[in-house]
């Protein structure tokens, strides 16, 4: 048995390293001019190159790229910056009717971190694996969009096609980090107000099925801090309303309601941007020494984050009662920090029916390049689109990703080459529409 067990290990010994000078010395799949006639690929992966991770991004790279692509399209351009180093780049297709109001295209240029080691392909190679996925952060979140937008006026230029609204293009720093530097700052500016915007395009979420996922109003952010303090103690002492023993109440009744908003998902009564939810983030306590932590002595604070989301329809008084009663309740010698990400209170809703009618647009243009669109969905975290409703306009989140596993912020995010190419010609038939499009007013203004 001894002779047969070390036979064994010597053979999966070499069988691994077989396997890893196979997987080491196999072929990059490159994208040939015949593989990607129109080049759209490749300049999805020439984006996808470009670090713009937090908290480095390389936000002057994007920027030049965005810039060539503009003007080898022959689009209008210019680069803003309401906080140095962190630039706007705003791109104009000019419209018949520069009275009308334009057409925005939004997406983000920055994405988040990624932890190299847990990912099978580099995330800034932008590798085209076998099976036609490519394999980079932002490849769904949300850099496909953004190339998606100009490679869809690429098609409708080659076609002849002139817009009788202006179609603005931005790509804008800090999403991932609240937009504040960003789209928040662009969406209050005085450009932005001449630019005379009728409706806003953000991004959207990948799907899971065939129907391309919708959104029209987002949940508002609140992040919660719980502090709780007690007397130092030695390890050793047994005694009631020690910090950690309150702190540990307060995450128990909070996991409590997670599960019960999480349970309404998971039975399909809600969708997940319907429910109130609640995750812990940190957790703060101890003292620490060089090596660890010091074990025979309990600490007279502890801290624990949770990042909590709402939709529009909560109700948001109930909520903070349950947070100053239930979980932060001062007789535990209890305190609480909430900021909201949303300054302006609660999130506002884009109309989904005969009020809107870019609502009906989109849904005819996407079913017109033989698409389907789900049941419009309140978006379970935070866009840039939030901004932009807060002026007053409407926002809708989109992005054409059908039969894709949602990997957003995930390890290994990845969008197959067929599913990006196929975005492209849906946003060709809304960017089209969009465009076009005239009302009855605006009609009789052109007579």
């Amino acid at each position: 048995m001894d002779v047969i067990h070390r036979n064994s290990s010597v053979f999966a010994r070499l069988h691994s390293l077989i396997f890893l000078l196979l997987f080491f010395l196999k072929p990059l799949i490159v994208v040939s001019a015949a593989d990607d006639p129109t080049g759209a690929i490749t300049r999805f992966q020439k984006y996808l190159q470009i670090n713009t991770a937090h908290p480095n991004p390389d936000y002057s790279a994007a920027a030049n790229f965005i810039l060539s692509q503009a003007k080898a399209l022959a689009l209008e351009y210019q680069t803003l910056e309401f906080i140095k180093g962190k630039p706007v780049i705003l791109l104009k297709w000019p419209g018949k009717n520069p009275d009308l109001p334009s057409i925005l295209l939004n997406s983000h240029t920055d994405v988040v971190p990624a932890e190299l080691q847990k990912w099978n392909h580099p995330p800034f190679d932008a590798h085209l694996d076998q099976a036609g996925n490519i394999y980079a952060r932002g490849s769904q979140d949300m850099k496909c969009v953004g190339m998606q937008y100009l490679e869809a006026i690429r098609r409708l230029k080659d076609s002849g096609f002139h817009p009788v609204r202006t179609v603005y293009l931005s790509f804008v720093p800090d999403e991932e980090i609240g937009g504040h530097d960003g789209a928040e700052k662009f969406a209050e500016s005085e450009i932005f107000r001449e630019m005379n915007v009728g409706i806003v395009l953000d991004e959207g979420l990948a799907s899971t099925n065939e129907n391309y996922r919708v959104f029209y109003a987002e949940r508002c952010p609140w992040w919660l801090v719980i502090k709780a303090t007690g007397a130092p103690a030695h390890g050793s002492k047994l005694y009631d309303n020690s910090a950690m023993e309150n702190l540990l109440k307060s995450i128990e009744s909070v996991m409590k309601f997670r599960a019960a908003q999480f349970d309404m998902v998971k039975t399909g009564l809600k969708a997940e941007g319907d429910v109130i939810s609640a995750n812990m983030v940190f957790l703060k306590a101890g003292t620490p020494t060089p090596t660890g932590f010091v074990m025979n002595l309990q600490p007279s604070e502890a801290e624990a984050g949770f990042d909590i989301r709402l939709p529009p329809t909560a109700d948001q008084p109930s909520l903070e009662r349950r947070i100053a009663e239930e979980w932060a309740p001062s007789s535990r010698n209890m305190t609480f920090e909430k900021v909201s990400v949303n300054k302006h209170g609660k999130p506002i809703l884009t109309a989904t029916d005969s009020s809107n009618p870019w609502w009906a647009l989109l849904e005819e243009a996407v079913k017109k390049a033989s698409g389907k669109l789900g049941k419009p969905e309140i978006f379970p975290a935070s866009t840039d689109a939030r901004h932009f409703r807060t002026r007053g306009l409407p926002a809708i989140g989109f992005s054409p990703m059908a039969n894709t596993p949602i990997l957003l912020h995930d390890h290994n995010e990845f969008l197959s080459q067929a599913e990006y190419l196929r975005g492209i010609e849906i946003y060709e038939s809304i960017i089209q529409a969009y465009a076009s499009y005239m009302n009855k007013d605006d009609a009789k203004d052109e007579l």
